[in-house]
Parts: C-alpha cells; sequence; structure tokens
C-alpha cells in the first residue's frame, strides 16, 4: 500500500552550504577513522585508536564490546533525510497515517534487533611483528544490550497529544515548546498515532500544519522524526540518488549498516512509493566496485547465524591476506564477498585472524589496498562489525566539529539512533572525545533547534 499524497509539491526547504565547502566527497576526512578499539588492540596504521566500549550501562562483553542482550527498535529503523536543496517532504492528505493491518504503508517496523559481538573482542599488538600462535578459543556468543533514548511513552493517549499539538499551533504565534515536550517523548510509532488521531479530530493534516508554523533545521528535525522507519529510509536513498550529484556517504551510511529485514523493507517501500528499482537507481549513479558493494547490500541476504565459526574465520583472513597484502595489486571482489556475506560476528573473528596472518589489523589493510567510497563503504561495514556506537559518535563528531554545522547528518543521525543506541553512542562520544555529546550540540545549536536535539538525547 502506498502513502496517499507521498510526496506532494512543495517540501522542504534548501539548506544552503550543505555539504560543507571541501567536504563533498570526503567520507570522513581523511585521517578521522581513529577508530576506538578493544584495550590492547587495533591501533590503525597512522596512529589512533578504537576505544573500548565503557563498562558501565550494559556494555559488559568481553573487552570492552556490549554484552549479552537485543537492538531494541520499537520504532523501526529510520533513515533520515540529506540535505543539499531538501526535496519534497509528505505533506497531501495523509502523510504516513497508519492503515488498517500491521506496520504503515504495508511496511511493518523491522522486530528487535539483535547484533552479536561474537568472538574475542581483544586485538593483540605484536611488537616486531611476533604473533602467538595458539587461537584463541571461542568465548560463549555475545549479543550487544543497547538502547535508545526515546521509549515509549507510558499511559499515552493519541487523541489527547494531537489537541495539545493543535492548540500549540492555533492562533497567532507557536508554542514550540509544547510541541517539543510533545515529539521528543513519544516513539515513533506513537507519533503515527497522533497524526491519524490528528486528522480523524480536525479533518487537517498535521504535516502541513507543522510545515505552515515551523522553519529552518527544527522543521527537517521534526519533519524527521514523524517519518515511518522503513520510509525514512527509503526516502534517504532516493535523495541522495536524486538530481546531479550522488550523496554517497548517505548510501554507505544506510545500505552497510541495516539488518536483513530492514534492508529488504527499504527496497520494497523504495519501490511502492517511488516507483522505482533501487539497484537500476544504484547502478545509474555509482560504477565499479563501489557499485557491486552497494548492490551486494541491497540483497540483504548477509549471514545473519550468531555463531562464530573459527576455521572459517582463519581461512577468510588468509583469503583476504592473498587478495591484497600477499600480492601486486588487490583482487576487490574477493574482499566484497568475505565483508557482504559473512555476519557480523562472524567479520570480528576474521578481523582478529587477519591481525595474527598480516601483523597488521584489516582497515589499515584496506586503507592500503582501496581508495574512494569502496574504501568508505567496506571500512563502515567493519567498523560495524568491531564497535556500531562508536562509529555513529564518530559520525555525529564530525558533523558539529571545525567551522559551521552539518545539520543534515547531525539530524539523520540523532532521529535514526534515538530508538536504537543512542545510549551507547552517547557513552562512546564521551570516551572518544572528552566531551558529552550534549555538550558539543548545545555549542553548534540554537533555539528551537537545540531545544529539540538536547531533549531528544537527553543528558
Amino acid at each position: 500500500m502506498s502513502y496517499p499524497g507521498y510526496p506532494p509539491s512543495g517540501g522542504y526547504p534548501a539548506f544552503p552550504g550543505y555539504p560543507p565547502t571541501g567536504q563533498e566527497s570526503v567520507y570522513p576526512p581523511a585521517g578521522q577513522y581513529s577508530y576506538p578499539a578493544v584495550p590492547g588492540g587495533y591501533p590503525p596504521a597512522g596512529g589512533g585508536t578504537y576505544p573500548a566500549a565503557p563498562p558501565s550501562a550494559g556494555y559488559a562483553g568481553a573487552a570492552g564490546f556490549p554484552a549479552p542482550g537485543g537492538y531494541p527498535a520499537p520504532g523501526g529503523y529510520a533513515g533520515a533525510p540529506q540535505a543539499g536543496g531538501m526535496p519534497p517532504y509528505p505533506g497531501g492528505p495523509g502523510f504516513g497515517v497508519p492503515p488498517a493491518g500491521p506496520g504503515f504503508g504495508g511496511y511493518p517496523q523491522p522486530p528487535a534487533q539483535s547484533y552479536a559481538g561474537g568472538g574475542p573482542a581483544q586485538i593483540p599488538v605484536y611488537p616486531g611483528g611476533q604473533a602467538p600462535s595458539p587461537m584463541p578459543g571461542p568465548p560463549a556468543a555475545m549479543v550487544q544490550h543497547t538502547q535508545g533514548t526515546i521509549q515509549a511513552a507510558p499511559n499515552f493517549d493519541a487523541g489527547r497529544d494531537a489537541e495539545i499539538l493543535r492548540k500549540a499551533m492555533k492562533g497567532f504565534g507557536t508554542d514550540e515548546q509544547a510541541i517539543i515536550d510533545v515529539v521528543a517523548n513519544r516513539s515513533n510509532d506513537q507519533r503515527q498515532k497522533i497524526k491519524a488521531a490528528f486528522k480523524t479530530m480536525y479533518g487537517k493534516d498535521l504535516i502541513k500544519d507543522l510545515k505552515s508554523e515551523l522553519s529552518g533545521n527544527v522543521e527537517e528535525l521534526i519533519l524527521a522524526l514523524f517519518m515511518p522507519g522503513t520510509y525514512y529510509d527509503a526516502w534517504s536513498l532516493r535523495h541522495a540518488m536524486k538530481g546531479a550529484g550522488t550523496q554517497e556517504k548517505v548510501l554507505i551510511e544506510i545500505l552497510c549498516t541495516r539488518t536483513n529485514q530492514e534492508i529488504r523493507e527499504i527496497v520494497k517501500c523504495y519501490k511502492s512509493e517511488f516507483g522505482r528499482d533501487i539497484e537500476q537507481d544504484i547502478r545509474a549513479d555509482t560504477s565499479g566496485h563501489f557499485e557491486r558493494l552497494l548492490i551486494s547490500m541491497c540483497q540483504g541476504n548477509r549471514d545473519e547465524n550468531q555463531t562464530v565459526d573459527y576455521q572459517k574465520a582463519q581461512e577468510d583472513a588468509q583469503r583476504l591476506y592473498q587478495a591484497g597484502e600477499g600480492k601486486l595489486g588487490t583482487d576487490e571482489s574477493c574482499f566484497n564477498m568475505v565483508l557482504a556475506s559473512r555476519s557480523f560476528p562472524q567479520l570480528k573473528a576474521t578481523v582478529e585472524a587477519y591481525s595474527r596472518i598480516a601483523n597488521r589489523d584489516l582497515l589499515s589493510s584496506i586503507d592500503r589496498e582501496f581508495s574512494g567510497n569502496v574504501e568508505r563503504g567496506l571500512k563502515t561495514i567493519l567498523q560495524c562489525a568491531l564497535n556500531r556506537p562508536a562509529f555513529f559518535a564518530e559520525r555525529l563528531y564530525y558533523s558539529m566539529k571545525g567551522a559551521g554545522t552539518d545539520d543534515s547528518t547531525l539530524i539523520r543521525v540523532i532521529v535514526t539512533r534515538s530508538e536504537i543506541d543512542l545510549v551507547q553512542i552517547k557513552q562512546m562520544f564521551t570516551q572518544m572525545y572528552q566531551k558529552t555529546l550534549a555538550t558539543m550540540i548545545a555549542s553548534d545549536t540554537s533555539g528551537d533547534y537545540r531545544r529539540l536535539l538536547l531533549a531528544i538525547v537527553g543528558q
């Protein structure tokens, strides 16, 4: 089923100055993947480390990796809007009003996710290139405990919330604080119910009303929060490839980090809502080994078995070494095959085995063997296997670092992770940058936009 009136005429205002000058294709800028590693391990070539996850708040896996639990995604997995002349935003007869049956527009939100850490997380550094001979034995499988900063509100009443929003927008002026108090404290699923109640009670479209009352970054943020998760990802991908130029980092951020089910739902939604085949759009907008990697990701066919096969990890590590560091030239298809098909816990074990074989970590080998977008895509997959919250913490940091703010990346990451693992991202952010995420947001933003971001992030 399709969203009626999606997308409407009109739409998001353009956001000038995005991407920041000089950063159009830099994802992330060279030398900025100083990935926090597990204790005692992974200094990428050229310095920098990948710090371990903090021990508190459920981060109790081996050597700093998160411990058992699940990746709750109550409101679904969201992509996010990408600026640069913002595309039309739904506002027609009924954006996202939940039809009868599960999900929105026929796209059920993904169930709770379970990303396993799996395998020994500690990668020893061997001075002088001497690796010990014994292989570590497989510990008990570990699954990461993660949580979002936004939870479903107890005693939720969609009609009461619709009334609060209507009152906040009625008459002269807008009560932005009342809108923020509702939006920042409801899950994505609850926001969909508020939209439906608003139309039932007042015969008006909530999204159209919000668009008429708000502007700038706070408008983009609030409209992003009201998008159903699967649609949000599909929308982000569509507009990353629409018009002149391609925003490759959006393609990488979404396609290289989602679960199989999320990818499949995105592909279906993309076809249903935009009448286009995502693989054809990727082929038209990208090329070479980067195109092949994204097409592989679009299959949503990664092995999701959480059990680690250490023998296979050893074989894959040897295969990757022979395809790169161990030969003249690079066999790119071998890297694509392993990184696109193995489970995240399996990839983590492969990275560990690789460091013993090559006396160099796999991330730095990819640095040496690849360049451009395919390098960024491969590294994103590995970084998600090693420490997903650290990957997103870094994305947030560089969206605010230096002159100006990359507001679209800031909004996209905050919104997409708000019900999944923003608590852990905040912890990693503090550990990696010696300041809290809230402090950096407060110094980089202002007004209602700042208030809403801080309400989502929490202190």
